[in-house]
Order: structure tokens, then sequence, then C-alpha cells
């Protein structure tokens, strides 16, 4: 038997019911045992018991978070009794939700008191599915004449989805699905990134990557979320890659181990996944001594339904590097209008992150400027 367990979040009126029996539908297709969770947070509001209504909002997200662990663990103890080999257990929210509608020493205190760390609470699930508010950016679609426990305003509901956002921020597979014009198009896209994460037929990475203009950094800061990135290469054969990371983000630091194989220029198979601070030590032991520790700066930017990834090294003043996942090789690529293309280098191998640590910084800025050089070369470019 395998269980799996997500949870589905997002902001006010991002489409959650809705999207819960489509991936009931999409995975009953595929074998699956779909067990669903109800939103705790609704079913006790409608009852009666509410922030407005319990003598604190404390006390409320206190047996919110309390009747949600409960909920879980008895859907979860009843779900190993069933017959079906694959289990799918889908929590509509889960237990960090809570932490939006909070302050930080707030949560930190009803932790300690439940005696839970964050972190244990993030490991309780496989993966987390953030379904954008149509409050951000389809302001015409927010409605909140569908439930009677949603009150928010569009500026209220857009408010609490960048703090749920933020609240999950540090889980291993937090996995933004944005708004599309068609929301059979978001919905889909949604069911295509829990296959991904779930690994069921998994699709080959596809990456492409662009050498850009330094971006405003000012407004990276303010738009965009910033994870400081400590990369460190491992003794391996050619055929694969070994890397150990250190990632802080909002004052918290987890630790990744990636395993890599490439296929093509553009395609690769990647397993990642998180590792405990002393196993990081342990890994640091194994260091391919031929490489420099790599640390850089990654703001994640979404646009058009695409997350790209802008990287800030501190040898390169006035570029950076940007990457995007695409679904098919053939992808066409929208682009963030205030980014400024100096030229596509994925093919160009001294911009893998495993050359860039074997390279000294001059022969770094000189990979840069043989780029600039050839982009002046061209009459014109598709950019």
């Amino acid at each position: 038997m395998k269980i799996q367990k997500i949870v589905l979040t997002g902001g006010p009126g991002a489409g959650k019911s809705t999207a819960m029996q489509h991936i009931k539908s999409a995975f009953e297709a595929l074998g699956y045992c779909v067990v669903t969770l109800p939103e705790v947070a609704t079913e006790m509001i409608v009852g009666g018991v509410a922030p407005w209504t319990c003598g604190t909002n404390y006390d409320f997200q206190m047996q919110q978070l309390k009747l949600l662990l409960s909920t879980e663990d008895c859907f979860e103890s009843a779900a190993k009794t069933m017959p079906a080999k694959k289990i799918l257990l889908l929590c509509d929210r889960g237990a960090l939700d809570g932490k939006a509608y909070l302050k930080s020493d707030e949560y930190a205190q009803m932790l300690n008191e439940l005696g839970f760390t964050e972190r244990e609470l993030q490991n309780r699930y496989a993966a987390v599915f953030h379904l954008v508010t149509p409050a951000k950016g389809l302001e015409c679609a927010y409605t909140t004449e569908n439930n009677a426990a949603r009150t928010e305003s569009a500026e209220e509901a857009a408010e609490k989805d960048d703090k749920t956002l933020a609240a999950w921020a540090m889980h291993r597979k937090h996995i933004i699905i944005k708004n599309e014009p068609e929301f059979e198009d978001k919905m889909n896209n949604l069911i295509f990134n829990i296959k991904k994460a779930l690994k069921i037929n998994p699709p080959a990475e596809i990456e492409r990557k662009f050498l850009i203009h330094m971006p405003n950094l000012q407004n990276l800061e303010q738009t965009c979320k910033r994870i400081d990135i400590h990369q460190t290469y491992l003794c391996t054969d050619e055929q694969k890659e070994m890397r150990i990371r250190k990632k802080s983000c909002g004052g918290k630091t987890k630790y990744v181990f990636t395993k890599k194989y490439r296929i093509t220029d553009e395609t690769r198979i990647e397993e990642e996944k998180e590792i405990t601070k002393d196993q990081y030590s342990e890994l640091t032991k194994k260091a391919d001594l031929n490489c420099r520790t790599i640390q850089k700066t990654r703001y994640t930017l979404g646009y058009a339904g695409k997350t790209f990834e802008i990287d800030i090294y501190p040898f390169w003043k006035n570029v950076a590097v940007m990457e995007i996942e695409l679904d098919s090789e053939l992808e066409t690529i929208k682009f963030p209008q205030d980014i400024k293309i100096i030229g596509e280098v994925t093919n160009n191998k001294n911009f893998k992150n495993s050359n860039i640590a074997r390279c000294s910084d001059e022969t770094l800025q000189n990979v840069v400027n043989d780029v600039i050089e050839e982009m002046k070369n061209y009459e014109k470019t598709i950019f």
C-alpha cells in the first residue's frame, strides 16, 4: 500500500472546492483511491465557531489546528485499513494555513503549546499546491457568493493569499498554480503538477536558461520570494551530477540533496530530497575539491502562468541568469516585460553551475563578455 498526502491551499475564491473534484476524478482514473478531507475552518465557521464568536482569534486558531490534526490522523488511520494499493489523501488546507491568520509570535506560541515544530507540520505532507486567488489579477472572477464562510473583499483576499504563500514558503514542494483566463487551464496545470510532484509517470525536467541584464533588485525584493543558496558539488562520475544545497528564506534554513541525469541539453531527470543538517555536514566531506561552493541569491518571479528563477551571483555585477521550466521543448515563452534579455545560454556549458564552480571570477567575466559580443554580431534576435 502506498499512501500519499497532499494539501490544496490558496487565497479566498481560488477554486479549491472545484479543484478537489477535478483531482478526485483525475486520480481515480489512474487507479487511486482518493480520500478527500474537508476544510476544517469552513466547517467550524458554518457551525457557529468562528474568530468573532470565540474569545479571541487565537482561541479559534488553536481549536481549528487541533481539530485539523486529529481529522487528518483519523482519515489516515482509516486509509491504512483500505484494500486499495494506491491512496491519495487530499487535504482542503493544511496545518500551516493558520499561520496566515496569526502574528508570528502567536503562531510560535501555539505550536509550542501543542508540542510541534513548524518543520514537523511541513513534513506531514508530500506536497503543497497553492491556488492563487482571482483577486490578484483576475478581479472580475472573484466572488463571495459561493461560500457562506467567505467574507473578504478583493483587497483582503489578495492580502490573505500573500500571507498563505508566505506560511508555506519553506515546504520542500510548494507549488504555485497561477490564474489563467480559462479556469479549465488552471485545473489542467494543477493536475499536471500534482502528477509531477508525486512522480506519477514523471516527466523529464525541461529548462531553458538566459543571460539577462541585472534587474532592479529593489523591485525583486518587494515582489518575489528570495532564497539565499550555498551550493556544493560532490564527487561523482560524468554521467550524473550530485550536489547539496543550503537554502535560507525568511530566517529559516533547509538542506537538500539533488541528483541529476542529463538526457539532452534541455531535458534531464532530477531527483531531489530534503536532508538533515547533520547529513548535510557529513556530505560536505565528499565535496569535489576542484569546485568552489557557489553562493547566490535566487528570486522566483511568477509571470504568464510560469515561474522564472533569477539567480544573482556575487562575481557578476551587471548581469544575472534566469531559468524557466517548461512543459515542452517547443513551448513558446512569454517573458516578463521588465526583464531585458541578452541571449539564450541553455546550450552554453559555461553557464552550468557545475562549470561556474570550477572557474575563476576573471574567466566567468570573459564568458559573459563573449555572449554579449556574440549577440552584438546578430543583425536581429527573436527577443
